[in-house]
């Protein structure tokens, strides 16, 4: 869910070998659960060091480029140009396989608001219940809850193409815009906002989505002029070339790390909302599923 930065290429170098890797994570708690879940394993099984280094998506893929990363678990497709040029024409990045979940961006109500005002249902009928989401910061227009700077979002485009009398609010990032819905939820006001699966706090509130115009390939191209909808995204992960053509253990592994969202949402909550450090949670976890996670592993 992440938007572009500065591009810094380098030469292909990988990080880590068998007995020690670099893995990416993202800026939300879904993506830090996949990346817990895989240290806990390979330390635990493959005897592997793993190191968790924190960056948005942008920048990690310049990292795998430039060897300094070996692999990013979760990739939402937010990356176009990197992919292009890493994937395609430097040919330093390589796919790594599916991650299992897919992903979904749109915009959400509270169903409690949707059932009393179900033309919400579309982004047709946000104009006329526009002033329901008015707040101090919004001025004469109904706040939109947005999403943190870095991830990928075509809100503004989308509310100045459709015309919409909306303004959005930057949330600064996923805890600020979890804690702001969570409060809303319970004072039972209304709101819309950027939302997405897989999340684990979809477990414990009840939205219904606003009806934006069917995604079609290319229609957020240029995101200025996007009208559309956001697509659902297979989530991939991808990893450093070199890394890649070792075959390692760690590698094999990363490649067959595949999941459900039931399952990384699972992990999230207890990182997110139970308060556990990602270790214990990723622990617990490992513990109670041992026939998923053995399927990951390399076969001697």
């Amino acid at each position: 869910m992440v938007a572009l930065a500065g591009c810094g290429a380098a030469d292909t170098g990988s990080s880590g070998g068998s007995d020690q890797v670099t893995i990416t994570v993202p800026s939300w708690v879904g993506a830090r659960a996949n990346v817990e879940v895989a240290k806990v394993i390979m330390e635990q099984e493959l005897d592997v060091k793993v190191k968790a280094q924190t960056m948005d998506e942008p920048l990690a893929w310049d990292a795998l480029n430039n060897g300094k990363a070996d692999a990013l678990m979760e990739d939402w497709d937010g990356q176009p140009e990197k992919q292009k040029l890493y994937l395609d024409q430097k040919k330093t990045v390589v796919p790594g396989g599916d991650l299992g979940v897919v992903g979904h961006i749109g915009w959400f109500v509270p169903k409690y608001y949707a059932d009393a005002h179900p033309e919400v249902k579309t982004y047709k009928g946000l104009n006329k219940l526009a002033k329901d989401f008015k707040t101090s910061e919004s001025g004469d227009k109904g706040e939109f809850l947005g999403a943190a700077p870095s991830y990928t979002s075509y809100d503004e485009a989308l509310i100045k193409n459709h015309k919409l009398n909306f303004k959005v609010k930057e949330t600064g990032n996923e805890a600020a815009q979890l804690k702001e819905i969570q409060q809303k939820y319970k004072n039972k006001e209304p709101f819309i906002t950027y939302w997405w699966e897989p999340q684990w706090l979809n477990n414990d509130i009840d939205l219904v989505e606003v009806k934006l115009p069917e995604f079609k390939e290319g229609c957020n191209e240029p995101a200025a002029k996007t009208e559309c909808a956001y697509a659902n995204t297979p989530l991939k992960k991808f990893l450093n070339k070199d890394f890649a053509d070792e075959n390692s253990d760690a590698a094999k592994f990363i490649k067959n790390f595949k999941w459900t969202t039931e399952q990384q949402n699972e992990v999230a909550k207890m990182i997110a909302k139970d308060k556990m450090s990602g270790e214990a949670a990723a622990k617990k976890w490992v513990k109670d599923n041992k026939d998923v996670w053995e399927a990951w592993l390399p076969k001697k």
